[in-house]
């Protein structure tokens, strides 16, 4: 089994939508072995037996915009 660690910039300004965020992640059908926000950075990270597209997926899908910690910032998904 791989464990893949994924890190996303995720707008995380208040309680709620951090909440609602790790809520979906719980929801992915793989085995999510550990995850986690950082306020400071606006960061998600999952670690797991789990792909980068599985947790962008689930946070579009809460009508929250992922994106990878490598892609430039301003570039608009």
């Amino acid at each position: 089994m791989m464990t893949n660690l994924v890190e996303l910039k995720v707008n995380l300004h208040c309680e709620e939508c951090i909440k609602k965020i790790l809520k979906a992640i719980k929801k992915i059908q793989a085995d999510i072995e550990t995850y986690n926000v950082d306020i400071e950075l606006n960061k998600v990270i999952v670690t797991g037996n789990v792909t980068t597209q599985e947790v962008i997926r689930v946070i579009h899908k809460i009508g929250k915009t992922a994106t990878t910690w490598e892609e430039n910032p301003t570039a608009n998904c």
